[in-house]
């Protein structure tokens, strides 16, 4: 595709090892080393007050999860150490030329932003009863450490998928659809949640494939991943700074807190009925909101 011609020249460091063995294996160590230094994290946190560990395993802290976003520096060190060792190639070649790279990913950061206010200023509007300020300055102050804790979780996630696979993918075959799914497949069964309801669960899964093929599409229009970890990160500075639910997973850093559903009986629909509809109308929602903010990325990258 003329569109993904710049893709070829992101992809030139991987055809140096382009066997789907090596790969494999490749994927296998990634995965063992990020487990193994998670186990060191969790050995080192065993000294710690139960309090602080429940917070880092939950994220419904500031400190707590901060942490947990920042231990993805293990993925990025995982990552690299087995492009160098078994693919005798740099990090470097994981993200493209750099200043390029770093062009990318100002510009998207900022666009897609700017596309999430857009939907936010847009009907139909959601109320805000029942919110409360989540310390609103000690959320100011430690913005920027949060943005740079998510552009470490971020990055590692692009760095893996649609950096190391979708290169390497590319490597050893031409079709674009296989560089495409394949990685967008595992990034997507990653984001399953087995403690979740099964709709959900499911819905979850489907949001990640699909938002994993937008950021495949701007990393094969752009040359570069900049663009990529520029939408990620977007979407998930909107997602995890400024609202949350009380109590609830990777909620401690949002600037604003809400009572969960189940606590206020909000929900439209009784459990068995919302197990049975798929998709629903927010996962619809949501798709559509992502398609804006492609797009948004798509403007600021001229692609």
């Amino acid at each position: 595709m003329t569109a993904y011609h710049p893709h070829h020249g992101y992809s030139a460091a991987a055809r140096l090892t382009p066997d789907l063995p090596r790969l494999a294996l490749g994927f296998v160590l990634i995965e063992v080393g990020y487990k193994l230094g998670l186990n060191l994290l969790d050995a080192v946190l065993v000294s710690a007050p139960d309090s602080f560990v429940d917070s880092y395993y939950s994220g419904t802290t500031r400190s707590g999860l901060l942490l947990q976003l920042f231990a993805f520096s293990l993925l990025i060190l995982s990552v690299i150490t087995v492009t160098r060792k078994l693919h005798f190639r740099s990090a470097v070649s994981l993200i493209g030329p750099p200043n390029q790279a770093w062009k990318d990913l100002r510009q998207v950061t900022l666009a897609c932003l700017g596309g999430f206010l857009l939907i936010e200023l847009l009907p139909p509007y959601y109320s805000y009863a029942g919110g409360v300020w989540n310390m609103p300055l000690a959320w100011l102050t430690t913005l920027p450490l949060a943005m740079i804790a998510l552009l470490i979780q971020t990055g590692a996630e692009e760095l893996l998928y649609r950096g190391y696979l979708q290169q390497q993918l590319a490597a050893r075959f031409r079709a674009a659809w296989v560089w495409m799914l394949v990685p967008n497949l595992l990034f997507a069964a990653a984001h399953w949640q087995p403690h979740a309801a099964s709709n959900e669960a499911w819905e979850y899964v489907a949001w990640a494939f699909f938002f994993g093929l937008a950021a495949s599409d701007l990393t094969a229009r752009s040359g570069t991943l900049g663009a990529a970890v520029g939408f990620h990160l977007a979407n998930n500075a909107f997602a995890f700074l400024f609202f949350g639910e009380m109590g609830s997973a990777d909620s401690g850093l949002a600037l604003m807190l809400f009572p969960a559903p189940e606590a206020t009986g909000d929900s439209l629909l009784p459990p068995s009925a919302q197990e049975a509809v798929f998709p629903s109308a927010q996962l619809i929602t949501e798709l559509l909101a992502m398609l804006i903010i492609w797009l948004s990325a798509r403007i600021a990258i001229r692609r």
